[in-house]
């Protein structure tokens, strides 16, 4: 049984919700990556010859659940790639953090370098060296127990950086302790999903909006309504 669930579906494109714990595209862990998955998925189903197509036009981090598309043509991948390039592409994510953050709803801004070594983003507030700027929106969508859940809308698309960023305001996404969170989620999960993605069809050119409910799990099932 395939580890994905597929959301969409034609013959330019294709959307599914990944999983924590998969890699999107193949890394020197040898483990099987979510784009190979996704081709055996589009042979089996529609019985194709030789090797099948699915460029990868973007990636979520591994411990990441969430909406990732998958092109089914060069042509398709070439415009993806360019309406991700240009930023028309609108992201949202989910995150539950433990600590509130420190406005109800707020856009911030910092400037991210990464460190290949350890693969980890750090970020600061003022711009240093080669340091990306990176800027993104949240706002606090509930509270449950002791739980926070965030939207966060980035408007940039840099290696960790919703990660990084929430880290640096005091509120590190539950699990992660890579970015400051206090203890691992059983699996090394984080809570940190992408939950929507709106675009411009690249061919059909049609407006675009793929969903991804949440996984299943003590503390997601808490704002699970907020889902709905």
């Amino acid at each position: 049984m395939q580890p994905f669930q597929v959301l969409y579906e034609d013959n330019h494109l294709i959307a599914v919700n990944k999983p924590s714990g998969l890699l999107v595209q193949g890394d020197s862990t040898g483990d099987e990556p979510l784009s190979e998955m996704v081709k055996k998925y589009i042979k089996r189903k529609y019985n194709k010859p030789g090797q099948v197509f699915c460029g990868v036009i973007h990636r979520l981090d591994r411990p990441v659940s969430g909406v990732v598309v998958f092109a089914r043509t060069s042509k398709a991948l070439e415009r993806m790639n360019k309406l991700f390039q240009n930023r028309d592409v609108d992201k949202t994510y989910w995150a539950v953090v433990h600590k509130r953050p420190p406005e109800d709803e707020d856009t911030i801004t910092h400037y991210l370098i990464k460190d290949p070594s350890k693969n980890i983003t750090k970020a600061y507030t003022r711009p240093s060296g080669k340091a990306q700027k990176a800027e993104l929106h949240y706002k606090i969508l509930g509270k449950v127990g002791s739980y926070y859940l965030l939207q966060v809308n980035p408007t940039t698309g840099r290696p960790h950086q919703i990660r990084a960023q929430l880290a640096k305001i005091g509120c590190p996404i539950k699990g992660d302790i890579k970015y400051g969170y206090s203890e691992k989620n059983r699996g090394g999960f984080i809570h940190l999903h992408a939950r929507k993605l709106s675009f411009i069809h690249p061919v059909k050119k049609e407006p675009c909006l793929i969903d991804a409910r949440v996984p299943q799990d003590s503390v997601w099932d808490q704002f699970r309504q907020l889902s709905n």
